[in-house]
């Protein structure tokens, strides 16, 4: 299979990425080491290419409404440069992807505009959706996953490290807030959003403007960092990863998302009936945070145990670099979920002991 290269690729090939295939591209996994591009960006910056993920903007009248039927959250609290987490639901409740929502236009203006970003592995799954649930209106969607560049620059230092290139006041920026500005004297959009637990920024840019500010950037101190250390520092932030933590499968009221779910604030939504439903009578089963009590880590798919039954899963796990402990993501019984039970993971055949703790599991200063 030939892989999709971003427009970024030959930089970082340059700066002597190991690359792996993710969602059909080829991506960097890791330059320095995982554990110093983690701790680059805990400490000061680290800068990643996530040009892979979907990218679709969508204008026409209505364009909030029509969203509003596909999510639970209520998208109508959005002023133009706010920008909303939620996620796109099926019928049965199940997450179809997780996704940001960032309003361009006013609300209700002739013409709306808003821009998705969605997750690289479920980019053609989500266009598929939209564009069936948005026939027959006037709203146009255009994607430009491969046409713009996208890169992540996050950590402490971020703000102090891209003010100088942009004509925008960054500190008038606030979390999750978007706006178009210039960057190195070129058009760009600058979002406060990231995917580690720190401060930071994505930027979207052409082609050329994205390589040229990836350079200004690493040549500045930021460190260039791959998929490897994006894994660490979400799962230290207990952020979902599609495909391992939510899928078509998990609610978001199972998975530890409720706060995404407005059901008093909106009309019917694809979904909604299943959610109302888990509301009143319960789930079986959260989404938990496990910290292990030895070193041993928790993988995916290793089983989680009570009293030696199988009461659980675990989605994803790691040894967090920041806090030297092995953390995990699992699902596990309702009546087992709350905060100091003590658990069990079963790690090459045999259990090992774990504890339900708060998410996140890291919060920045």
């Amino acid at each position: 299979m030939v892989l999709l290269q971003t427009p970024l690729y030959a930089a970082c090939v340059e700066q002597k990425a190991r690359l792996t295939e993710f969602a059909g591209w080829a991506m960097p996994v890791q330059f320095s080491g995982i554990r110093q591009e983690h701790q680059a960006v805990r400490d000061r910056a680290g800068l990643f290419d996530i040009s892979h993920m979907g990218k679709f903007t969508l204008t026409g009248p209505g364009v909030i409404a029509a969203l509003q039927r596909l999510v639970p959250s209520n998208l109508a609290r959005l002023q133009p440069g706010q920008a909303q987490y939620t996620v796109l639901l099926n019928p049965q409740g199940g997450i179809i992807d997780d996704l940001i929502v960032y309003l361009k236009s006013p609300l209700g203006a002739e013409t709306e505009t808003v821009a998705l970003i969605v997750n690289a592995a479920t980019t053609d799954k989500d266009k598929t959706w939209l564009l069936e649930h948005l026939a027959g209106s006037d709203i146009d969607l255009v994607d430009e996953s491969r046409d713009r560049a996208l890169i992540s620059l996050q950590g402490p230092a971020a703000a102090a490290l891209l003010q100088p290139h942009s004509s925008l006041d960054l500190g008038k920026l606030s979390r999750f807030a978007h706006a178009d500005t210039t960057l190195l004297g070129q058009p760009a959009w600058v979002a406060r959003t990231g995917y580690t637990g720190e401060d930071g920024f994505e930027v979207m840019a052409d082609p050329a403007t994205a390589l040229a500010l990836w350079h200004t950037l690493t040549a500045a101190g930021a460190a260039p960092c791959g998929l490897g250390a994006r894994d660490t520092l979400r799962l230290e932030a207990a952020m979902a990863l599609y495909g391992q933590d939510i899928d078509d499968t998990t609610s978001p009221l199972e998975a530890g998302l409720s706060w995404l779910v407005h059901l008093d604030e909106k009309d019917d939504f694809v979904g909604r009936s299943v959610l109302e439903a888990q509301k009143a009578q319960g789930v079986s089963r959260r989404l938990v945070g496990l910290a292990m009590a030895d070193r041993h880590i928790a993988r995916h798919d290793y089983p989680v145990l009570h009293q030696g039954d199988r009461v659980g899963t675990v989605t994803s796990g790691t040894l967090a670099p920041t806090l030297n402990i092995p953390i995990a993501l699992a699902y596990v019984a309702t009546p087992l979920a709350k905060v100091g039970q003590t658990l069990a993971v079963e790690v090459r055949g045999q259990a090992k002991p774990a504890t339900v703790v708060k998410r996140p599991f890291y919060r920045a200063k």
